[in-house]
Formats: C-alpha cells, sequence, structure tokens
C-alpha cells in the first residue's frame, strides 16, 4: 500500500486491481462526502479511522476468494433451514469513534429479519451477524479493532490460505474452532472448501457443503 501526496480529487482517484492507496488527515466529515460522492455501486473499500482513509481495490483472486466464501454461506443458510440477508460490502460506520470500515461481504442471519436492508441507517444501529474479511497481503489484524468497534459478532478472515472463525466477546475478538453461526462448521472445514476451488468452480464448492449438510442429517 503507497501513502501519497496527491494533487487529484480523491472522489477521481483510480486504483489498479490489488492496490491500494491511504489519505491523512481527512476528516471524519469529508469521508462522509466521500462516501456520498462514491455511492453504491463501485468495485472499491473504504476503510477509515480517526483521520486515516484506506481506499482499496480487491483483486481477481480476492474476489475470487470472497465469492466462494459467500457462497458458502448462502448454501449452508439454505440447506440449514436459515434465514439470511446478504448486505455485501455494506458500510459501517461509528461516528462518536469516528471509525468506519466496509467488509468484503456481511450477514444477517441470526437478525434476518431485523437486517432487511432496506432502511438506509440500519447498518449504523444493527451490526451484521457475520462479516467477511479476505487478505491477501496479510494486513487483517489492524482491522480487528474496527470490526470490533462495529460490535460484529463473527469475523472470518481469509489470511495465508487459510480461513480462522473469530468470535466477539467481551468486546474483543478471540479464534474459535467453530463458527457461531454455523455450529457445526469449523475453520479446519471452512479452508478446505476454499482448497476445493482451486481445481474447482465455485459450484464444487457449493456442492461439496450441500453434501455436508446433507450428511449431517443423516
Amino acid at each position: 500500500m503507497m501513502t501519497a501526496t496527491i494533487a487529484t480529487p480523491i472522489s477521481e482517484i483510480e486504483l489498479i486491481p490489488g492496490s491500494a492507496i491511504q489519505i491523512n488527515g481527512l476528516s471524519w466529515e469529508r469521508y462522509l462526502n466521500l462516501l456520498e460522492q462514491f455511492g453504491d455501486h463501485r468495485s472499491t473499500r473504504l476503510m477509515y479511522d480517526n483521520g486515516a482513509l484506506e481506499i482499496r481495490m480487491p483483486g481477481q483472486h480476492h474476489e475470487a476468494i470472497n465469492r466462494v466464501l459467500s457462497a458458502i454461506v448462502l448454501t449452508l443458510a439454505d440447506e440449514l433451514g436459515l434465514e439470511l440477508n446478504d448486505l455485501g460490502s455494506m458500510t459501517m460506520n461509528r461516528p462518536a469513534l469516528r471509525q468506519g470500515i466496509e467488509p468484503d461481504s456481511c450477514f444477517y442471519i441470526q437478525n434476518a429479519q431485523a437486517g432487511q436492508g432496506w432502511i438506509s441507517v440500519m447498518g449504523d444501529e444493527l451490526p451484521p451477524d457475520l462479516a467477511l474479511e479476505v487478505d491477501i497481503a496479510s494486513q487483517s489484524d489492524r482491522k480487528l479493532s474496527l470490526y470490533e468497534a462495529m460490535e460484529v459478532p463473527e469475523l472470518w478472515m481469509y489470511q495465508r490460505e487459510t480461513v480462522s472463525i473469530r468470535w466477539l466477546v467481551m468486546g474483543t475478538y478471540q479464534e474459535k474452532t467453530m463458527s457461531r453461526s454455523f455450529p457445526s462448521v469449523s475453520a479446519v472445514q471452512l479452508s478446505q472448501w476454499i482448497e476445493l476451488r482451486k481445481t474447482g468452480t465455485d459450484l464444487t464448492v457449493v456442492r461439496a457443503v450441500r453434501s455436508f449438510c446433507r450428511e449431517l442429517r443423516v
């Protein structure tokens, strides 16, 4: 990631896939203004922490992992008879803390009915039950405090070709072996499903997840 002095308006910065830029000394009000300028229909992800703004453009590998992890979540919910709302990279802000972050994907599962996504202020009040963070550059550890501030109960983090599961316990993330949202699913199992994607397709993984769930019902 690069840090630089730039003359181009922030909203007009173009990043290549897999790159990121950090801009320091940006006020909270300017950050909120940029969110409005950027709009919802974009590929970039934003993170703001007390004056420091990071803008990143996910690359192909990053998005492939994000999509297959999302497919795993959707398939698990469907097979296990759970309700779910997928809100993608919904912006989560905590104005009092001057912090904001956009996950790679996030889901309302236990709170699916409350988290319908039709009310614009909902994301500021009700955190998603599960967020996904894909980190190819191994920099996600510094984002944990932001997810803690957003009070996201469960975080799946992909780093170094492995998926880890973290639960929010007393305001701090603790690494766990099993998922809170899907108690029968382990971090090891998630990593094994991701491994299948290397030589298969998204549907290869979906079929494996469906088979896993059906075996649970036997």
